[in-house]
């Protein structure tokens, strides 16, 4: 691997920051520093807008299938450069190399889908008002902002930054700063898949700053994020409070796992195990509450951790590693204080629970049982690679316990009968609901986000697409 670039993309070129401050990047696996990366403020905030805001006109005008064409380049560049990216996120939050391919395949995949829709984005024409002829024109919005999470670098990056670059907008990024590597690899590409300078732009920073002032700039327009409900509604408020720009949030979930009694108990066990492992549980949609019918609860959580504790620990680098590292020894300590505040409040502990190895912030997977209704660890969003698994008796008693929070992001049912499965889909307050499946799979084009405290707006397909223009009403009088 060639040594990761640390300066900021800014206009094209790659830059130091202006204060030349950096920010250390460990490897949680090793807990040794990687590197140093160049920390973006609000002056390299204002830097990059002037950029976004001076190659907008040009970008803006280009046609749809010269931007389609760019977007596809840039596809290209990242299948051919996945091993690289993977490795940079190996060594910045733990991300084994193996599993990584998932990743980079769905974003490859997103790319190519979201830039050919862009031939399929028209407006509308109506004759309903005699004597006119009325219709709507899809617009770009300008200068946009993208605030990204770590979990996932490559897939968030070509999940908010295509949309808006093949819809005519220009960008400013802040990566995150656990997971800033990939997202300046993805910069290298943009160049060398030739977009103009200034279309892409990306800081790496915090969000106290970079963000903050992304969040509050009046010259942005649209700003998207993807993050915990905690730093979304602070995004919220300084773009209230600034100058009203449109917002997408996709924020934090409590993802409640339905399995009725009539499922097969070895293959949902598997499944569900197989979903809360990837990337040692630290993905939006996976499944932490397991509600798991009387008639089958013993057996399945037999099969379940036995599934579940089927890891092998290692270096993310190494192809045959399977489960890594807790991204950095924040996120490992908020995982083991609620692993230990859940066992004070009195639920059974049947696996798991601690560390898992004395170098580097591994958590064995962790199974809790007969958990109270009111304990902490079936309402907070732990990221980890921590289950509850409760019992249920009737229908409408484990809707009433999955809707229970505040969060709105991902169900599952797993079933063999049909009725029964849209019931229960209609009934989830959430954005998407899984049938006999723990995530949301292949579903690329359609479009992904929550409900209530799980977000605002909608990324991906046709609606992720539409996101990212302004709408204009034109009536001519005959």
């Amino acid at each position: 691997m060639a040594t990761p670039e640390t300066r900021l993309f800014i206009d094209g070129e790659f830059v130091p920051s202006i204060s030349g401050k950096t920010f250390p990047i460990y490897n949680p696996a090793t807990e040794e520093k990687v590197t140093d990366v160049f920390e973006a403020d609000a002056e390299d905030v204002e830097v990059a807008v002037s950029a976004a805001e001076k190659a907008f006109p040009a970008w803006r005008d280009l046609s749809s299938l010269d931007r389609i064409n760019k977007c596809i380049k840039l596809a290209e560049l990242v299948e051919r450069d996945r091993l690289e990216m993977a490795s940079l996120d190996a060594q910045s939050v733990g991300i084994p190399v193996a599993s990584y391919q998932r990743l980079v395949s769905r974003a490859v995949n997103d790319i190519k889908h979201i830039a050919g829709l862009a031939h399929d984005v028209h407006g509308e024409t109506s004759l309903n008002s005699p004597g006119y002829v009325s219709l709507t024109l899809r617009q770009p919005f300008g200068v946009c902002a993208a605030i990204l999470a770590w979990n996932a670098p490559v897939v968030i990056f070509t999940a908010k930054v295509i949309p808006c670059i093949v819809a005519g907008n220009t960008i400013v990024i802040k990566s995150s700063e656990k997971a800033p590597l990939t997202s300046l690899k993805l910069a290298a590409l943009v160049r060398e898949a030739g977009f103009p300078r200034g279309v892409v732009n990306v800081l790496s920073g915090f969000g106290h700053t970079v963000g903050a002032a992304l969040s509050s700039h009046m010259r942005i327009r649209k700003i998207a994020f993807t993050g915990s409900t905690r730093s979304g509604k602070l995004v919220l408020e300084a773009a209230a409070k600034s100058n009203a720009k449109s917002v997408s949030l996709e924020m934090g979930g409590k993802n409640p796992l339905v399995a009725c009694a009539d499922c097969n108990v070895e293959e949902t066990a598997a499944a569900v195990a197989a979903g809360i492992k990837f990337n040692s549980g630290q993905i939006c949609i996976s499944n932490s509450r397991l509600y798991v019918h009387k008639d089958i609860f013993e057996e399945f959580v037999k099969i379940f951790c036995e599934k579940f504790s089927d890891t092998k620990f290692g270096n993310p680098l190494d192809m045959t590693t399977t489960f890594g590292p807790q991204a950095d020894k924040l996120q490992f300590d908020q995982i083991v204080k609620l692993i230990e505040e859940a066992k004070a409040e009195g639920a059974t502990l049947v696996t798991g629970g601690c560390r898992a190895t004395e170098k580097g912030y591994y958590i064995k997977p962790t199974v809790f049982v007969k958990v109270p209704r009111a304990s902490n660890i079936l309402q907070t969003e732990v990221f980890g690679p921590v289950v509850a698994i409760e019992e249920f008796e009737s229908e409408d008693e484990v809707i009433a316990e999955c809707n229970k929070t505040e969060y709105g992001l991902h169900a599952s049912v797993f079933t063999k009968d049909i009725s029964r499965a849209m019931r229960m889909a209609k009934a989830f307050e959430a954005g998407m609901v899984s049938v006999n499946s723990d995530q949301i799979q292949g579903t690329y084009d359609m479009p992904f986000g929550g409900w209530k405290q799980s977000g605002i707006g909608r990324e991906l397909g046709k609606m992720g697409l539409e996101a990212f223009y302004e709408v204009k009403t034109v009536s001519i009088k005959l």
